[in-house]
C-alpha cells in the first residue's frame, strides 16, 4: 500500500475525530440545558400522573379504582421507583442543588 493512503486513512480517522468533539462541545452550549430541564418536567408529569391514578396506594383516593386497575400492569415495572420518590425527605437544599 502506498505511503499516502495510509497517512490519508490516519487524517480522516483524527478529523472524524474532532468532528465528533466538536459536534459534543456544541450540543453542550446549546442544548444540554434545554435536554434536562425538558426531563426534569417529564419525570414531575410523570409522578403528577401516577399520584392522580395509584394515590390510593400511600393513601390518597383520587380516582375509582376501576382506572387504576386498569393502567396497573403497564405501571407495575416503575411502582417501586415512584414509591421511594414520593416518600424520600426533602428540604430546601434538595431543590437548590438541582438548579446548579
Amino acid at each position: 500500500m502506498a505511503p499516502w493512503k495510509t497517512w490519508c486513512a490516519v487524517l480522516g480517522g483524527r478529523l472524524t475525530g474532532w468532528g465528533k468533539v466538536l459536534r459534543q462541545i456544541l450540543y453542550g452550549l446549546t442544548a444540554h440545558e434545554m435536554y434536562m430541564q425538558l426531563r426534569k418536567e417529564r419525570d414531575h408529569l410523570h409522578r403528577l400522573f401516577m399520584l392522580t391514578v395509584f394515590g390510593d396506594m400511600i393513601g390518597l383516593p383520587l380516582l375509582p379504582s376501576y382506572h387504576a386497575l386498569r393502567l396497573l400492569p403497564y405501571v407495575v415495572p416503575s411502582l417501586n421507583r415512584w414509591k421511594r420518590s414520593l416518600l424520600r425527605e426533602r428540604d430546601l437544599t434538595d431543590l437548590a442543588a438541582q438548579d446548579l
